[in-house]
């Protein structure tokens, strides 16, 4: 199968060789553009004067734009969408917000690159209907393939604004003139491009297995936007028109500022306020005269596109009269101001739309954008807080973004900790690399890139070590790209999975456990069949609950024989029987086990309750990352950048509680996708990427909403009561809490009362438990093995961590002590031989304090230590295992009757 980028150029080809057919050519020549083809690079574009070129810099040499003065329009940041909006919406097209950066509504990406992200793969597959038919957007979208350009070219971006210019259309009412004309209007009405300025490519592009031609247009040097019309459908025999054919022009909100204010860079364009403030407290004033001669030749040092840097660098050099010392000397400290706001930008958007920095998948991008600022920072002494750039960011941006101000406290929180996780492993990664280096070992770029990312040693302080070592080390220009590239891919869980093969089935079942709670029903069999040992039943309707969005499965029974098992697969619910004698055609009665799905719907609407008190206690950062719910406990996974204390633990239950007291209303119920996305936000998408054109909201009031598909009350008040019995941080920025409600919650107090009576009260029962990092149920046992194994070796419970007094535990082992059997005993007439209530790793540090003992624990297991002949009686009695000088096994006899020593 051919990629993208291959078919991509094949269609190129054809699209071009058919022009008159794929693209809109008669809006051209009314304008009085003519064909040409490019010199240099071979591409077919459209002007209106003679040229030999394209018109893209890559083939003029540089940004003409920023020379000459070619519109007499200057708006500020602000004021392009204001102004593109404006337009749009009185030539009949709906402007609505952006979308959160962070792509939840799909499963095969962690963040939105362009704006026809927002519809992908819903609405471009026909499966669920657009906000509006034609629309326009200002879609925030991160990428991270050129983090080393950015602040050298000046004019690449981690994060960037992409208008939109959307219509997803019927076949019939396609006119790709029409569309072609509307953005002809913003190009020669509102910017005011002369004609003559403005350069039409001829262009393709693929994806998803659809494609269509491209129009992109040109202005100075520089790429101003372009228009997809994705028309066709790729098949075996060729092309297929779409139904829904979709236009897809995407414009950097950002080039269009730097295209008409003709300012030194790009990001002086786009945050004008933060580089003023940035100049004020790093005591740096950028030289803007000569920023002005590097600019148009800054994308020579793309270092994505570059083998030799320092010839690049010269050349540069010598076109704007500087030596190229010099040049280096005003970049180095130019770039990283550029770079630090830049990145600040980036990482409030991110984190804002509720992103965090991670270890894992494309998140590792915005912990590297964090540490690529911090070391910037720290390497040019500069006065500033990252957090506060990014405070700056959010005031400049609160007229079109204002969520970025109202979560500003949210993202400081967070960079906060990340700053603190960063220097704490910062001096141990140090030390690391002056031993590497002082060993004589070469420092190979991607050893360098290793140490990075599994230690996080900056470039910066690798420079310095090798300095002061005197040692040489160069390190490649385009590092964070590299380390990019190893965490291109978002990590995606591999989950086993039985395949079960389907024989054919009449029609689909027809769900009866939404919308409605009763238990009993009666069904039509369509199909039985074997899968492994077990008889699998499937109806034409069922109440019968199955396996999915993290909730267990019910259980019950067909016409009495029980059903142990139900399993949704495609649009089949599958019930599993061991052994059934029902047939194809016969009715059935149903009955669902009554009191398992009452304590699942418990535990699933106890999950929604607790989602939203975390978000209220901790943050909107927070987002459901996994979930389980079983009939004994529950577990939700949260996106939070640390480990929960015992008060934020204490307040989220406390909240929890509150919300249950409420009496708020469980609403269940279907809506299109479309209008629950307007009417509640991305938000909804908890749990993930669901499929379908319908979905299932799940509203606890104004508290929470999501999409969700499994079993819940009708009112938080039938919750009863939660408890969480234990919190645990899982992986970088998703923390665990694992928690009972209802029944369960009962019966889990009614055993705390228990352990409360051995430790005095409630409050030391969980002090202990998170000591020894065990759910409250196993503390008296954890305890009791503790004390045991410690005094078998002759000690006292003198090293217990943290705040366990170690007096009173050993006052609460004496008194478990009365309650049970001897922690030892000795055989009779052979002191040598004792039984002990311990574990091997204890009954191995005791014996090599002695010099002949058989210590054999309650379980049978042994540790010894004497001869091989005191050994080899000891195997005649039945004892099997081996070792050097401490031997361990296993022996099944009577150890009172042993003679061995």
């Amino acid at each position: 199968m051919k990629s993208d980028k291959e078919l991509k150029q094949e269609f190129k080809k054809k699209f071009s060789k058919e022009f008159e057919k794929y693209y809109p050519i008669k809006v051209l020549k009314k304008l009085g553009y003519k064909r040409g083809k490019c010199t240099k690079c071979g591409k077919y574009y459209w002007a209106t004067d003679k040229r030999q070129v394209c018109g893209d810099a890559a083939c003029i040499g540089k940004y003409e734009f920023l020379e000459r003065k070619i519109t007499k329009v200057k708006l500020s940041y602000l004021e392009v969408w204001q102004e593109f909006s404006n337009l749009f919406r009185n030539l009949g097209y709906k402007a609505i917000k952006r979308y959160p950066v962070v792509a939840r509504w799909r499963d095969d990406t962690l963040y939105v690159k362009a704006s026809i992200y927002d519809f992908q793969p819903h609405v471009t597959s026909g499966i669920s209907p657009p906000p509006a038919e034609k629309l326009v957007v200002p879609q925030t979208c991160l990428r991270f393939n050129d983090i080393d350009n950015v602040g050298v070219t000046m004019s690449h971006m981690t994060g960037f604004v992409m208008i939109g210019q959307h219509a997803f259309l019927p076949k019939e009412e396609w006119d790709q003139d029409k569309l072609f004309e509307d953005i002809c209007k913003w190009l020669f009405d509102v910017l005011k491009i002369p004609l003559n300025e403005v350069v039409f490519h001829e262009d393709a592009w693929a994806g998803g297995g659809n494609l269509g031609p491209c129009m992109e247009f040109f202005s100075g040097g520089v790429e101003l936007g372009n228009q997809v019309y994705m028309s066709y459908l790729m098949t075996k025999n060729g092309l297929e028109d779409l139904q829904l054919k979709v236009l897809d022009m995407g414009m950097g909100q950002e080039r269009i500022a730097w295209f008409t204010q003709q300012s030194p860079t790009i990001y002086d364009a786009t945050f004008p306020r933060v580089i003023n403030k940035l100049q004020d407290v790093s005591g740096i004033k950028l030289d803007k005269k000569l920023l002005s001669k590097y600019v148009p030749y800054g994308a020579m040092l793309n270092f994505d596109e570059i083998d030799n840097v320092k010839e690049n660098v010269a050349k540069i050099a010598k076109e704007i009269g500087l030596n190229p010392e010099k040049l280096e000397k005003f970049l180095a400290p130019t770039a990283a101001l550029y770079s630090i706001a830049e990145h600040a930008r980036s990482l409030l958007i991110a984190l804002t739309d509720g992103s965090l920095p991670s270890n894992v998948g494309d998140a590792y991008n915005l912990r590297m954008l964090f540490r690529r600022a911090i070391n910037l920072i720290e390497k040019h002494k500069f006065n500033v807080e990252l957090s506060e750039v990014c405070k700056w960011h959010a005031k400049e941006l609160r007229p079109m973004f204002p969520e970025l101000y109202d979560n500003i406290k949210d993202v400081e929180k967070i960079l906060a900790v990340e700053k603190k996780k960063y220097f704490a492993g910062r001096e141990k990664a140090i030390s690391l690399v002056k031993r590497l280096l002082a060993s004589g070992e070469k420092l190979s770029a991607e050893k360098a890139v290793e140490l990075y990312d599994s230690h996080g040693i900056n470039p910066n302080d690798i420079e310095k070590i090798a300095e002061e070592l005197k040692v040489k080390v160069e390190l490649p220009k385009n590092f964070y790209q590299l380390v990019s590239k190893r965490h291109l891919k978002k990590e995606v869980k591999e989950v086993k999975k039985t395949e079960i093969s389907l024989p054919d089935i009449e029609k689909p079942t027809k769900l009866l456990y939404y919308g409605s709670n009763r238990l009993v029903f009666t069904g039509k069999i369509l199909a039985v069949f074997k899968h492994e040992r077990d008889d699998v039943i499937v109806l034409d309707k069922t109440t019968f609950y199955p396996e999915g969005g993290g909730q267990d499965h019910d259980i019950g029974t067909l016409n009495g024989e029980e059903v142990f098992n139900v399993k949704k697969v495609q649009d089949y619910v599958l019930h599993f029987i061991k052994k059934s004698k029902l047939k194809v055609g016969e009715k059935v009665k149903g009955v669902v086990d009554k009191k398992r799905r009452l304590q699942l719907s418990i535990h699933h609407t106890a999950t929604h309750i607790l989602n939203a008190a975390a978000r209220s206690v901790l943050g909107n950062h927070i987002y459901q990352a996994g979930a389980k719910k079983t009939i004994e406990k529950a577990r939700l996974d949260i996106t939070h950048f640390e480990a929960l204390t015992q008060e934020e633990l204490k307040l989220i239950e406390k909240k929890a509680q509150e919300l249950i007291k409420k009496e708020i209303q469980v609403n269940k119920f279907f809506m299109d996708r479309a209008e629950a996305e307007r009417r509640y936000g991305i938000r909804i998408y908890q749990g993930g990427y669901i499929p379908g054109k319908q979905i299932r909201i799940v509203s606890l009031g104004k508290f929470d909403v999501e999409a969700c598909g499994g079993t819940h009350l009708d009112n938080t008040i039938d919750v009863g009561s939660i408890k969480i019995i234990k919190s645990s941080k899982i992986q970088d920025g998703v923390v665990r809490l694992e928690y009972v409600a209802g029944t369960a919650a009962k019966a889990h107090a009614k055993n705390c009362e228990a352990f409360s009576s051995v430790f005095g009260s409630m409050d030391e029962t969980e002090k202990v438990a998170r000591v020894f990092n065990v759910q409250l149920n196993a503390t008296v046992s954890t305890v009791k093995r503790f004390t045991d194994e410690i005094i078998n070796l002759g000690g006292k419970p003198n090293n217990v961590k943290n705040a366990v007094d170690a007096k009173k535990l050993f006052e609460l082992w004496k008194t478990l002590k009365k309650q049970s059997h001897s922690a030892t005993c000795e055989v009779p007439g052979e002191k040598k031989i004792v039984i002990v209530n311990a574990q091997v790793p204890a009954m191995i540090n005791a014996i090599t304090k002695v010099k002949k003992a058989l210590l054999v624990n309650k379980q049978g297991f042994f540790v010894f230590k004497g001869t091989d002949e005191e050994f080899a009686n000891f195997v005649k009695a039945g004892a099997k295992g081996g070792g050097r000088e401490i031997k361990q096994g296993k022996f099944s006899g009577d150890v009172k009757k042993l003679k061995v020593f």
